[in-house]
């Protein structure tokens, strides 16, 4: 019996004409609704037809995460009066619950991806809702990047909405041809903020890393919540490890603690929404209840201001999620969840002036997460460079490329970026490419079922008390009887189901007589080859990456000779990753994994201050077996000499106060007059050491070789014979320019302006500025002691102008020397007065 009164209180209801409008008129919406009003469960079944306005249709809602998929489902069978997998039902990875009369089928966007790699026209399907799209998951903008290929190429009647809980709805509708925009008005009240900050600074987050000190301090702040106010309290956290040890924290409070993720059984998922039975309620909770999710009773929140967010390391071969600061609209997502049925306070633990600082948005998981899968999609969609598809916000270039390169080295794709049958295989698997290489591989070699198991580890990590050692956490997960070891069983079967079933022997391996360390090393070291690792000594090693890993002071393996590193996360001010999850490997296991990194040649190279020659067996980074190289490449070795100037400048070269004279001369000459006087700054004279260090290079041997290379002769073969400009060196720009004394002074032309430091009586009776390449020497006016008196560029301004109060201070400093009323009408000398009288 469908419950009317329910379905007429919520405040969507209102924009439903108009949402009904846009869709027969454009096909494509974008709806703006708080959360809580109603979105997700009452328009999917008024465009499904099921409320008794208009006809039966199929519409398919895809939710990002399957806590809200189930839980929305849940509540549309609720409204019917019926039970999940009758007129709505639900399809998320492992579980489906539909039946021959599903009319609205709630998914997950990674469902929704396979399905439509599967049957692009998604026959039968009249309308596709894509619900909670500000949150720019990646899987979102790849659905939504296919459906409006579809409605442009195959189903111009597929209806389309993008459903947001924020206001931000421009880039969508842009995206979805300038849609029209649908808003509803929210039900809410007032939420008073309390800004709550630690009273002492706390470490900010890295890596995974959260300062229990600020985890401490938001479970007081819970505590105060509860004595303070009224109604049940959602706290915000950023991940399970948090929520687990605030849980541990509020023990003995006088409220029921509930905890809310994706990894909680759905006994209880289905507690927390159904709201409290009489008691006060504390529901520790991740993003997941920012607004996919509807918590009745809360009228308080706590925000630690936290949030997880995925980080790709493309140089170090790193991908995890890293905590961060939550941004400013997701801080208004959870302080509304306060005022949804009365007015709620927000307790944030953080200073108000911080909260000017927090980004506006979360980042687009595109912009920031690894492509790999991203990249197979697109392949498999027939676009392998995703350059025709429809996204909000392009991939970046680095990170594609990054992702093309791991796509084809497990045989996903071919060198053109087109997919393979492999990967077509891959993408069918629900799991990123590197676990689909790991289970396809690892089956040959043990068995679906064994490499299955490992897999279904590392596709959910473990909780963090299964240990570091993956092979441990296995044993663990076969024995253990909670929340994990349960959903781990459960993805153990649907993925040995599918590698049994795909054929081609997949399955064909027994691993009969291999232990599970052996089985657990090998699949891991499939799935992450560049991270297999060697021991450098005291729980550190080198990953094939050449990114350093170490091991937490109490790991059981830390005497391993090799890793298979699984987990690792690289703080921002440390220098080596940080392992969380690995399996013990010997060297014939990482050759097997990781054969395409390895690598045997001479090698060549600039080691600490000289050329050292090896030839080097290597895996990655890691290096096999070396021994000295006693002819090495003449090639080989230039290249080693190049990389030493490179690295350690020009300076390695033989110089003189000449040559670096004639450096600077022939630099000003660049500057001034351009070709066919040559460029010798560091860079240019790196970039074609053809030009002037031959014969010389080629013949050196080591870095004493260089040493003995004349800079200046080498600097004069880039002069212009060839022209004769070469001959007007000296004229344009002579090394000394003679002045009326007869001194002939050193020009110095490190500066902007060629420097002459004279004395200044040695320029009596000069009128003008002496010129260099048509450039006026900027003169230095020293007194007789070789002290500065004076600075001009404009010698006849000075004799009129400036020379008057120097000869005052000069005269009086200096007797002994000539200081004549007009300087223009005494010769110029480097003598005193009487040496003058004398001669």
């Amino acid at each position: 019996m469908i419950r009317t009164e329910a379905l007429d209180r919520l405040p969507v209801r209102t924009a439903v004409p108009a949402l009904r409008r846009a869709l027969d008129d454009r096909g494509v919406a974008v709806l703006c609704a708080p959360p809580g009003t109603g979105k997700t469960t009452l328009v999917p079944l008024v465009l499904a037809g099921l409320t008794g306005e208009g006809p039966v249709r199929r519409v398919v809602v895809a939710e990002p995460r399957r806590i809200a998929a189930r839980a929305a489902a849940r509540r549309m069978a609720w409204l019917l009066g019926e039970r999940p997998g009758e007129r709505v039902g639900f399809t998320v990875r492992g579980e489906r619950v539909v039946g021959r009369a599903t009319v609205v089928e709630v998914v997950t966007t990674g469902v929704l991806l396979q399905r439509l790699q599967r049957d692009q026209e998604l026959a039968g399907v009249d309308a596709v809702i894509i619900d909670e799209c500000h949150e720019r998951h990646l899987d979102a903008d790849t659905v939504a990047a296919f459906l409006l290929d579809v409605r442009e190429a195959i189903r111009p009647d597929l209806r389309l909405v993008a459903a947001s809980a924020t206001t931000d709805a421009e880039g969508w509708a842009r995206l979805l041809g300038d849609a029209p925009v649908i808003e509803a008005e929210g039900v809410s009240y007032p939420v008073e903020v309390l800004w709550a900050p630690p009273a002492r600074p706390v470490e900010p987050p890295h890596g995974m890393r959260v300062d229990p000190a600020l985890l401490a301090h938001v479970a007081a702040t819970v505590r105060r919540a509860l004595g303070e106010r009224e109604g049940d309290v959602l706290c915000f956290l950023p991940g399970v490890g948090e929520i687990g040890r605030v849980a541990g924290q509020l023990a003995g409070v006088d409220a029921e603690v509930l905890q809310v993720h994706g990894r909680a059984p759905a006994a209880v998922q289905d507690a927390v929404l159904a709201g409290s039975s009489g008691g006060r309620r504390v529901v520790l909770a991740t993003s997941v209840a920012e607004s996919s999710l509807t918590v009745p009773g809360v009228r308080v929140v706590v925000d630690s201001g936290l949030a997880r967010e995925p980080r790709t390391d493309h140089a170090r071969g790193l991908s995890a999620l890293t905590t961060v600061r939550a941004s400013r609209a997701a801080g208004r997502q959870r302080a509304g969840r306060a005022g949804r049925e009365a007015p709620g306070a927000v307790y944030r633990c953080w200073d108000q002036a911080e909260d000017g600082r927090l980004a506006r948005f979360p980042s687009p998981e595109i912009k920031v997460a690894d492509l790999a899968a991203f990249a197979l999609q697109a392949a498999c969609w027939g676009d392998p460079d995703a350059s025709s598809l429809t996204l909000l916000d392009p991939p970046p270039a680095g990170a594609m490329g990054a992702a093309r390169e791991a796509l084809e080295a497990i045989g996903a794709v071919d060198g053109g970026g087109r997919v393979t049958e492999r990967g077509v295989r891959m993408s069918r698997l629900g799991l990123h490419p590197r676990l689909a290489r790991a289970l396809l591989d690892g089956a040959r070699e043990v068995g679906a079922r064994r490499a299955a198991e490992v897999v279904a580890l590392l596709s959910e990590e473990p909780p963090r008390e299964y240990g570091d050692d993956l092979a441990a956490a296995l044993r663990t997960a076969r024995r253990g009887q909670d929340g994990y070891a349960a959903r781990w069983k459960q993805e153990v079967r649907r993925l040995s189901g599918q590698v049994d079933g795909a054929g081609s022997g997949s399955g064909s391996g027994s691993g009969e007589g291999r232990s599970d360390d052996a089985v657990v090393g090998l699949v891991a070291a499939l799935a992450f080859p560049e991270r297999v690792a060697r021991a450098r000594g005291d729980g550190a090693f080198l990953m094939a990456s050449g990114t350093g890993a170490e091991l937490r002071d109490a790991s059981r393996l830390r005497s391993a000779p090799w890793l298979a590193v699984a987990v690792a996360d690289r703080p921002s001010h440390a220098a080596s990753a940080r392992v969380r999850l690995a399996a013990v490997v010997d060297e014939s296991t990482a050759l097997l994994a990781a054969g395409h990194l390895r690598v045997r040649g001479e090698e060549v190279r600039w080691v600490d201050g000289d050329v050292v020659a090896r030839a080097v067996d290597r895996l990655g980074a890691v290096e096999l077996a070396v021994r000295p190289l006693r002819q090495p490449g003449p090639e080989l070795v230039r290249g080693a000499l190049l990389e030493g100037l490179r690295r350690e400048g020009l300076g390695l070269l033989r110089w003189n106060r000449d040559t670096e004279q004639l450096r600077l001369r022939l630099a000003f000459l660049h500057r001034v007059l351009g070709a066919p006087w040559p460029d010798v700054s560091d860079a240019a004279l790196a970039a074609d050491p053809d030009a002037w260090l031959e014969p010389e290079l080629s013949r050196a041997r080591r870095r004493s070789d260089l040493g003995r290379i004349d800079a200046g002769q080498a600097l004069r073969r880039l002069l212009p014979w060839a022209t004769g400009e070469a001959a007007r060196l000296d004229e344009l720009a002579p090394e000394r320019i003679e002045v009326p004394s007869g001194s002939r002074i050193r020009v110095e032309y490190g500066g902007e302006q060629p420097v002459l430091a004279v004395k200044l009586q040695e320029l009596f009776g000069l009128a003008e500025t002496p010129r260099v390449a048509g450039v006026p020497v900027l003169v230095h006016l020293l007194s007789p002691a070789g002290r500065p008196a004076a600075v001009t560029a404009d010698l006849a301004s000075f004799w009129r102008d400036g020379y008057k109060a120097v000869r005052a201070e000069l005269r009086g400093r200096y007797p002994k020397h000539p200081w004549p009323e007009d300087p223009a009408t005494v010769p110029a000398t480097r003598f005193t007065s009487a040496r003058l009288k004398r001669s």
